[in-house]
């Protein structure tokens, strides 16, 4: 590459030398550079080779008409073993695309007569025109896509996720999957990401659970990642996680769909393997977005928003449709209190996911935090409405209803459906044990939580029983239940507050020694704030060069 290059340059640059080409060699030598400045990741100077490159072919082309006929045959057969215009124009659309000109992009492949068009001109076609919510004009490329190439898996998930029904899709694969032998699962998989992206991630476990059986498809990566993918929707963790680490085991180089098992290890707690895979992921690639978002989450969960800040606009940077990075970076700007600011991410993210439940509960989030509870009252009942009663639109729907004292019995009875439906659902016990605290319910409260922790251990959970124990006296157990708490989470602020608490409690005697360990404590931490007050200067200004003030 870097000989085409310098022979490129000399060819481009020197006027003497540049007369001595004939036109086909120097509309060669144009795409020739145009390659080696893609190659060094200079793209809009790339576009512009190209193009100059696409001009010189005009000249070309006109130049060959008027040639005597003697001359034809040798022209014909060298203008064969050109680079093909139709490629260039896809590499011209590709620079348009990674530098985020996507209208350049979509008129460059328009440009394109139909019949020339290619599998992979039509794919990044569709791409583009579902990105820009040209959805109709996206079916339509897809389609082309499998009448072309029947077993594009990616142009199947792509109609899929157009709301295109399964039973379509499927007709337009059943002429290969009758002709090519072993080939009778493509149909259940069809159905599978059917169902993923209707939402209905009951029967998309299910479907997906019956193929991994299959021993075609038994330790399948891309399979057990999806799986993984909707046990978190589900809400399941504890399944998800399993799904990722099998996924995980299987290939030790595996990017796709890391950030979000990154983002659940953090959620339980797991900070240092949070940090390790962050930094296994950066060995691999720094180019996708995925490790940015595990770093980001670290940093999130041990309360570094700033940073979280950051390192979330550098993975939407490298991937502006991923979700986690969205979801990322609204959470941090909600918690350094840019609701606003928050409320575009999460919509966004909203767009890319519909059928994502964490996307909608981000942005209730931020109504609830401004005050706006009639918004949030009509986002979660079109969530319940558009996805159904499960123990998570249900729960989600509670949430809203708790935040006004006149529908608090409504969030009772929307809690206990949920409930009905799967106990264990971690959210829903902590809605409905936060709903008894309220009514001083607290053995009631202890009831429900030990019936949760019985098949399950959560920080959250043990955190809360241990309120719920103080409240009746149990100190000694209390005091477990905090250590528990801690131990899954050393990080939990809250458990340790309570524990700090009890401990007063217990030792009235040494309170003023204790009153001037707080204080030390204290001191320390203002310390801590100071430093976090110049680190958040340091990343701000970082978010500044990346242009997200």
């Amino acid at each position: 590459m870097l000989a085409e290059h310098i022979f490129a340059s000399i060819g481009l640059q020197a006027k003497s030398l540049r007369e001595l080409f004939s036109p086909s060699q120097k509309y060669q030598l144009l795409v020739y550079h145009a390659d080696a400045i893609f190659h060094d990741k200079e793209y809009r100077n790339a576009a512009c080779k190209y193009n100059m490159a696409l001009q010189q072919k005009k000249v070309l082309s006109k130049t060959s008409k008027v040639r005597p006929s003697s001359v034809g045959t040798a022209s014909s057969m060298q203008s064969q073993s050109l680079p093909s215009e139709i490629e260039v124009k896809y590499k011209i659309a590709e620079c348009y695309t990674i530098l985020k000109l996507d209208k350049d992009a979509i008129a460059v492949l328009d440009g394109i007569p139909s019949r020339q068009r290619t599998p992979k001109i039509n794919m990044m076609l569709a791409n583009l025109y579902r990105k820009a919510g040209q959805e109709r004009s996206a079916v339509t490329s897809y389609k082309e896509v499998l009448r072309q190439c029947p077993l594009a898996l990616d142009a199947i998930i792509g109609l899929l996720s157009l709301s295109v029904k399964g039973a379509e899709v499927a007709s337009m694969t059943m002429d290969v999957i009758q002709s090519i032998p072993n080939l009778d699962w493509l149909s259940v998989w069809i159905k599978a990401y059917a169902f993923i992206h209707a939402g209905d991630n009951h029967r998309a476990i299910n479907t997906i659970c019956s193929l991994e059986k299959k021993s075609l498809l038994r330790d399948n990566v891309d399979l057990l990642v999806s799986l993984a993918d909707v046990y978190f929707r589900a809400g399941d963790t504890k399944n998800s996680i399993l799904k990722f680490e099998q996924a995980q085991m299987l290939d030790p180089y595996l990017i796709k769909g890391m950030d979000v098992y990154g983002y659940l290890m953090a959620r339980e707690g797991h900070l240092e393997d949070v940090e390790v895979l962050g930094g296994r992921l950066f060995n691999i690639s720094d180019q996708h977005a995925e490790p940015w978002v595990i770093s980001g989450c670290h940093s999130f969960y041990s309360k570094r928003y700033s940073r979280a800040l950051y390192l979330g606009a550098k993975a939407i940077q490298l991937n502006s449709n991923s979700v986690q990075a969205l979801l990322l970076k609204g959470a941090a700007l909600r918690n350094m209190g840019r609701v606003q600011e928050a409320i575009i991410h999460f919509r966004e993210a909203m767009r890319l996911a519909p059928c994502r439940l964490d996307c909608y509960e981000g942005l209730i989030d931020c109504y609830l935090a401004s005050n706006g509870i009639r918004e949030a009252m009509g986002m979660a009942n079109n969530i319940y409405k558009t996805l159904g009663a499960n123990a998570q639109t249900l729960t989600i729907l509670a949430t809203v209803c708790l935040e006004d004292p006149v529908t608090q019995e409504k969030a009772k009875t929307l809690l206990d459906k949920a409930l009905a439906q799967r106990p264990d659902y971690t959210k829903a016990v902590v809605k409905k044990a936060e709903l008894l605290s309220r009514e001083q319910k607290y053995e009631e409260g202890i009831a429900l939580l030990r019936n949760a922790l019985a098949n399950q251990s959560d920080c959250v959970l043990h955190r809360m029983l241990g309120d719920f124990l103080v409240a009746v006296n149990d100190y000694q157990e209390a005091m477990d239940q905090y250590s528990i708490a801690l131990s899954l989470d050393p990080n939990d602020q809250k458990s340790l507050e309570g524990m700090q608490k009890m401990e007063k409690e217990e030792s009235p005697a040494d309170a003023t020694v204790e009153l001037d360990g707080d204080d030390m404590e204290g001191s320390g931490e203002d310390g801590d704030l100071e430093g976090s007050d110049s680190e958040a200067a340091q990343w701000a200004d970082q978010e500044q060069w990346f242009g997200m003030q």
